[in-house]
């Protein structure tokens, strides 16, 4: 190929190329969301691991540590290892928690792409839109359409039942005994430490509970939507 045709190609070394008939276009679209299907489902599966591996790792440190302390007759030693071993639990539990977290986003991710594949759907054939129960706008609304079809789940319930709801609580759980445990190291009561362990495992599901609402809120505010809900469909 000579200069001149580069020069009105504008500069392509492939040249002018015809359009692209509909049908492929709709074969690369299908890639596309078998691609973002298949993501999604290894992402699911691998969380869904880490939370048997949390599980599986705290109950195996309980077991422990209560063997240890009928060997050990309950004493000092027994409360300084009980502590140790929290603290690993409760950092095990941190961590899990950050990838379940990271995985709601990724999953959240996953449908707002699938729902925007579904708006070129549309394009391609807009007669197949009413027979799409997921939704094909890329917005917030569209990614609530999407995770439930009949649209009359409330918010609450579907955050109630998450994963992350499931880990937060776990761990404000670890955390609770782990304060009221140091507490009674340093000489407090019983009472003393039930109520500050119930205070610290309260405020730990509280702050959790606002991160994880500003960081969803977030990505929504820096999101820009090509396909958005329109008025009467929201």
């Amino acid at each position: 190929m000579d200069n001149d045709a580069m020069s009105t190609d504008g500069g392509s070394p492939l040249g002018r190329q015809e359009p692209v008939p509909p049908a492929v276009r709709a074969q690369l679209l299908a890639t596309e969301h078998w691609g973002l299907l298949a993501s999604r489902s290894t992402t699911q599966s691998e969380v869904l691991t880490r939370i048997s591996m949390f599980l599986t790792f705290t109950s195996a440190s309980i077991v422990s540590v209560a063997l240890v302390g009928q060997a050990t007759r309950f004493s000092e030693a027994f409360v300084l290892l009980a502590v140790v071993v929290l603290f690993i639990d409760v950092a095990m539990g941190l961590l899990t928690q950050v990838r379940v977290m990271n995985v709601g986003n990724e999953d959240l991710m996953y449908v707002t792409a699938m729902n925007r594949l579904r708006a070129a759907y549309v394009d391609l054939d807009p007669g197949v839109a009413p027979y799409l129960l997921a939704a094909h706008h890329d917005d917030e609304a569209g990614s609530a359409r999407t995770y439930f079809f009949f649209g009359n789940r409330s918010a609450l319930s579907h955050v109630a039942g998450s994963s992350m709801i499931f880990m937060t609580t776990a761990n404000a759980a670890l955390i609770a005994i782990l304060s009221g445990l140091l507490l009674t190291l340093f000489g407090a009561g019983m009472t003393a430490a039930i109520i500050v362990g119930a205070v610290c495992g309260v405020a730990f599901v509280a702050a959790w509970s606002v991160y994880g609402y500003r960081s969803y809120a977030g990505i929504w505010r820096r999101f820009a939507p090509l396909s958005p809900t329109p008025p009467g469909e929201s």
